[in-house]
C-alpha cells in the first residue's frame, strides 16, 4: 500500500491517474490470462476477457470493483471486447481469435452471456478476399449508429481494417500486409475520436495509423514514440484530448497528446507510466463518464483501473 501512495511512476510535472488499490474487490476471480477489458459506462459494469483451460472466459465486475457473475459459452480465445450501448439496451462485441469451432469469429452477447450474433464462419480461417471471413480478428469499435470497425489480424492472413454498416454490410475495407502508407502488420486495436477520425494500432509496424471513417482515406501515421515497442491499444480520454497507448513488451502506458481537427501531426507523449516488469499490458478500455481506465495485463494476470487526479 505504502507503494502505491508514495511511488509516483509518472514521468511528467503533474500526475495524471492514480491507481485504484481497491479495485477488484476479490482479484482471485481473475484465474486466467488476462486479454481485454471493457466498460460500460451507462450501467457502471466492467467486462473482462481471460484466456486459459476451465476457466470462464468473461467476467463482469461493478465499477466499484464488486464481482457480479461470468459466463463462458461459446468463446474460445478472446482477444478484443467492446460493449455498444444504445437506447434499448446494451450488447457485449468479442473478437475471438481461437482456433476450434468457435474461432475466427466477432460475435455479439447480450449483457448476460446470450449469443445473439456471429460474424465470420465459426472455425474457418479466412483470406483477405472476403469481407467477413476473419483470421484472427483483434479487436472491434462500435459507433452509437450501430456502425463497426474491425482490425483483422492478431497474427494471420489478414492486415486489414474493414468498416461494417449497422446490417453488417461492407462500408469500406483496407489494408494489406506490409509496411506501406495504409498497410498494417498485426493491427491490434482501433478506436474513432469525435471528429470522424479511425485510429488503428499497427502493432508490428510500430505506428498508429489514422483514417477518415467515413471514406476510408489514410489522413496520417504516428511512429516518432513506438521505437522501443510498437502499440498494442489505442483508447481516447473521455474529453478526447488524449490517446493511451499500451507498450506491452516494455510494460509501459503511454499518455499521448490528441490533435484538434486539421493534421494528424506527429505523436507527443505528455505522461508515461511505467508498470513492473512482465506486467505486459494488452489492452486498455476508457469510462467515457468517469474519466477512468482499465488495463488488461496478460503478464500480470489481472486488470487494473487508474482515476484521474
Amino acid at each position: 500500500v505504502l507503494k502505491a501512495e508514495y511511488f509516483s511512476p509518472w514521468r511528467g510535472e503533474q500526475q495524471m491517474y492514480k491507481l485504484d488499490i481497491g479495485w477488484p474487490k476479490t482479484p482471485e476471480h481473475f484465474t486466467g490470462q488476462t486479454f481485454c477489458v471493457a466498460v460500460d459506462s451507462l450501467h457502471g459494469l466492467v467486462y473482462v476477457g481471460q484466456r486459459g483451460d476451465n476457466v470462464p472466459k468473461v467476467l463482469v465486475f461493478s465499477e466499484e470493483g464488486y464481482f457480479l457473475h461470468s459466463w463462458n459459452d461459446t468463446v474460445e480465445m478472446p482477444h478484443g471486447i467492446f460493449v455498444w450501448n444504445t437506447a434499448t439496451g446494451s450488447s457485449v462485441w468479442i473478437t475471438d481469435v481461437g482456433t476450434g469451432k468457435y474461432g475466427h469469429t466477432v460475435k455479439q452477447y447480450s449483457p448476460l452471456g446470450k449469443l445473439m450474433q456471429v460474424l465470420g464462419t465459426p472455425g474457418n480461417a479466412g483470406s483477405s478476399l472476403i469481407p467477413l471471413q476473419f483470421d484472427q480478428p483483434a479487436e472491434i469499435f462500435v459507433e452509437e449508429t450501430g456502425e463497426i470497425y474491425v482490425v483483422d489480424g492478431d497474427g494471420g492472413m489478414n492486415n486489414r481494417l474493414l468498416k461494417l454498416s449497422d446490417d453488417y454490410k461492407e462500408i469500406w475495407l483496407t489494408g494489406t500486409n506490409g509496411s506501406g502508407i495504409g498497410q498494417f502488420k498485426i493491427p491490434h486495436s482501433v478506436t474513432v475520436d469525435a471528429f470522424g477520425r479511425v485510429w488503428v494500432a499497427d502493432r508490428g509496424n510500430k505506428r498508429i495509423q489514422v483514417f477518415d471513417k467515413v471514406t476510408g482515406e489514410w489522413l496520417g501515421s504516428w511512429s516518432g514514440c513506438f521505437s522501443e515497442d510498437g502499440p498494442y491499444s489505442v483508447r481516447f480520454t473521455a474529453d478526447y484530448k488524449y490517446l493511451i497507448v499500451a507498450q506491452l513488451n516494455i510494460n509501459r502506458l503511454a499518455i499521448l497528446a490528441a490533435p484538434p481537427v486539421g493534421s494528424v501531426g506527429d505523436c507527443v507523449v505528455v505522461h508515461s507510466v511505467q508498470l513492473a516488469d512482465e506486467t505486459k499490458p494488452h489492452l486498455v478500455d476508457v469510462d467515457m463518464k468517469s474519466g477512468a481506465f482499465y488495463v488488461a495485463e496478460t503478464g500480470a494476470q489481472q486488470v487494473q483501473k487508474y482515476v484521474p487526479v
